[in-house]
């Protein structure tokens, strides 16, 4: 009975150990010819193993002390202070803040960390605040034009009629333009007044180079996308020159 079942088991055996490889010896450490395992393979591998195991940052756990955790810090890239990490923040106005940089240092996070919550903050945040502020001196705008006009509604009704006018009379990017502000829109009734485009200043024709500089400053991407607040008040005042407000 013994001698019939062993047969059946080498040949078990032999299916999971293709060339006599042994299932649990990888074939990279067996040397099929020579049908052993390859000591020396074996050999470097295991000391390329301790290698980085010995390299390796280990994570301090809850019991560890400070000295512990100011090596696990320094390992992954922690500055030593918070004044140290050094940001890249471009020339769009953003700047470090002390505070911020403090609580970061706090919790952890190293200088790649510490420049992607800045990033963020510029790509993502900055724009929502430059819109709110938009939106609070457009409502200041809406409020003085409110004003001079006689009311909520008074300025309603003439708000319709210079969109009206200016849709006929003027280009959309230069209508768009003056429209957004309390002195574009003044300019604009006073367009409207007068019943055509033509700048005028103290009762008097604009000269041709008053006009095509400020066509051309509205045509600048600086006044129409950018709203860039000194290029802006230069194309203002240049309208509420031409078209002093009516103190009568």
């Amino acid at each position: 009975m013994n001698e019939t079942s062993q047969p059946e088991n080498d040949a078990a055996t032999q299916a999971l150990m293709p060339n006599g490889r042994p299932p649990e010896i990888p074939e990279k450490f067996w040397d099929s010819e020579a049908q052993m395992v390859r000591v020396d393979a074996l050999t470097k591998s295991y000391q390329e193993l301790e290698r980085h195991l010995g390299s390796a940052v280990k994570v301090p756990g809850e019991d560890a002390d400070d000295a512990e955790i100011r090596r696990f810090r320094q390992a992954i890239g922690v500055p030593e202070t918070p004044d140290a990490y050094q940001l890249e923040l471009g020339d769009d106005g953003f700047s470090e803040d002390p505070d911020v940089n403090r609580r970061l240092h706090e919790a952890g996070f190293t200088k790649t960390q510490a420049q992607l919550v800045y990033d963020l903050a510029r790509d993502y945040v900055g724009p929502l605040v430059q819109q709110a502020a938009a939106d609070f001196d457009s409502e200041r705008q809406t409020e003085k034009l409110q004003q001079h006009f006689g009311g909520v509604e008074a300025w309603a009704d003439i708000s319709r009629q210079l969109m009206e006018w200016g849709k006929a009379n003027l280009a959309p990017a230069a209508l768009s333009a003056l429209s957004t502000t309390y002195e574009g829109c003044l300019a604009l009734h006073k367009m409207m007044q007068s019943r055509e485009p033509a700048m005028v200043r103290n009762g008097a024709a604009a000269s041709r180079a008053d006009t095509d500089e400020l066509k051309t400053m509205m045509r600048d991407p600086r006044y129409w996308r950018d709203r860039d607040p000194a290029f802006v008040r230069q194309v203002t005042d240049g309208f509420s020159r031409l078209y002093p407000e009516d103190r009568d």
